[in-house]
């Protein structure tokens, strides 16, 4: 009996205790644990942001240093002897384009959503405007620039921030829906065609391919489907091969300056050749900061398209490799900004200035190489040029606002109210 009682007792003290307490351990631990991610999430955005803003930086000073050596006998023989012309006003460029991307890092990422649209077609018209004889500014056989006296403006370059923020903001309302090859091309596909067909009235075709090839990529991105891009691919080289052989000049850049520049060495194949001995002058470590011989009057555009030859000439094969490095490091903590991005539209749009970036860098190396035709791009960043460096450090400036959100988010307030 005493027995039976005291089991009795035991069953009601286990009833009278607290229930388990394995949940609240639970609850406890999940915070923990989604703590410790937002630590981690921030912690990455400012590496991503630090590798963005140093390489970028470092890039921008070597472009000066570069545009101050490549260009000053060019300067002081078409401007009065101010051997400084260049380099003066691409430190004025500079000095406006990192304003401009300090100022654009603070602006909310989705005021680009509404921005888009105006910039992409304020850039449209410009650029109809520049492809005008009676308006633009024609050189090299290319009318893209609008004088406005003090300074030049080229469109194309406003064109393609306002393209990638255009189709970031099309591609992502239409996620989900990407493998209809109806919402593929509507309503992307006629402003990239209108877009591209601009940069060809401009016979801009390096300017046209970038901005073709920065839209495939982003629908990459975006998760279209490898078949749908294998067939626009094919037809924008279709597209391509049309344009190059159905046009004199581009046929003679292709055969005779690029294929076998040997064969007319003092005109089509000029350019090249010289841009060749002067990478093949600087030897391992170069000939020595401002001593190239290239940029007197021998290697055409040393300061803008061709920068990189005499890069290779005055600082070597070890100059040429840090210069590398550094675009290198610029793309890798561009591609984690759009990894770590906290949405759709963010990451599409910093896939979008990525792959603009690295287009542009592929392009103007592979023709200075000799591996690509010349197509007249300059070299982000490094090569004079007002409006391509301004709109490309503005382009950083995106990145660096987009890798300031992907941190944690802040927590609301608690609701402070009289309740019972």
């Amino acid at each position: 009996m005493a027995e039976r009682r005291a089991g009795e007792a035991r069953a009601s003290a286990r009833r009278a205790e607290p229930g388990p307490r394995r949940p609240i351990l639970r609850l406890v631990d999940g915070r923990t644990e989604r703590a410790a991610r937002a630590r981690d999430r921030a912690r990455l955005a400012r590496i991503d942001l630090r590798l963005l803003v140093a390489s970028a930086g470092f890039l921008t000073a070597v472009g000066l240093v570069m545009v101050l050596s490549a260009g000053s006998v060019s300067a002081a023989q078409g401007y009065g002897g101010n051997s400084f012309w260049y380099f003066q006003r691409q430190v004025a460029y500079a000095a406006i384009g990192i304003g401009i991307a300090y100022v654009i890092s603070r602006i909310p990422t989705a005021r680009w959503r509404v921005l888009a649209l105006p910039l992409l077609g304020i850039s449209a018209v410009l650029m109809l405007i520049a492809s005008r004889p009676t308006s633009g500014t024609s050189l090299y056989g290319a009318s893209r620039w609008i004088d406005l006296g003090p300074v030049t403006l080229q469109p194309s370059e406003f064109a393609k921030l306002g393209l990638v923020a255009f189709a970031a903001a099309v591609l992502a309302r239409k996620s989900g829906k990407l493998d209809d090859p109806g919402h593929l091309l509507l309503p992307l596909g006629p402003v990239v065609a209108g877009v591209a067909l601009l940069g060809l009235l401009q016979r801009d075709l390096g300017t046209t391919l970038i901005l073709c090839g920065t839209v495939v990529l982003m629908l990459f991105v975006a998760g279209a489907r490898l078949r749908h891009l294998l067939v626009g691919g094919g037809l924008g080289l279709l597209v391509a091969a049309y344009l190059i052989f159905g046009e004199t000049y581009r046929r003679t850049r292709f055969f005779d300056a690029w294929l076998d520049p040997w064969a007319d060495p003092k005109r089509s194949g000029y350019q090249l050749i010289q841009g060749l001995i002067a990478i093949g002058s600087g030897g391992w470590l170069g000939t020595g900061l401002g001593t190239s011989r290239a940029k007197w009057d021998f290697l055409p555009n040393a300061h803008s398209d061709f920068i990189f030859a005499v890069i290779g000439e005055e600082l070597g094969l070890l100059g040429c490799l840090v210069v590398l490095v550094g675009f290198g490091v610029l793309l890798w903590a561009g591609i984690r900004i759009a990894i770590h991005a906290p949405g759709t539209f963010e990451r599409l749009l910093a896939a979008g200035i990525v792959s603009w970036i690295g287009l542009q860098t592929v392009i103007n190396l592979g023709a200075v190489t000799g591996l690509l035709p010349i197509t007249g791009v300059p070299l982000p960043l490094v090569s004079f040029g007002g409006s391509a460096l301004v709109v490309t450090l503005a382009g950083i400036g995106v990145l660096a606002g987009i890798a300031k959100t992907s941190g944690p988010r802040p927590r609301p307030a608690p609701a402070r109210g009289g309740g019972r």
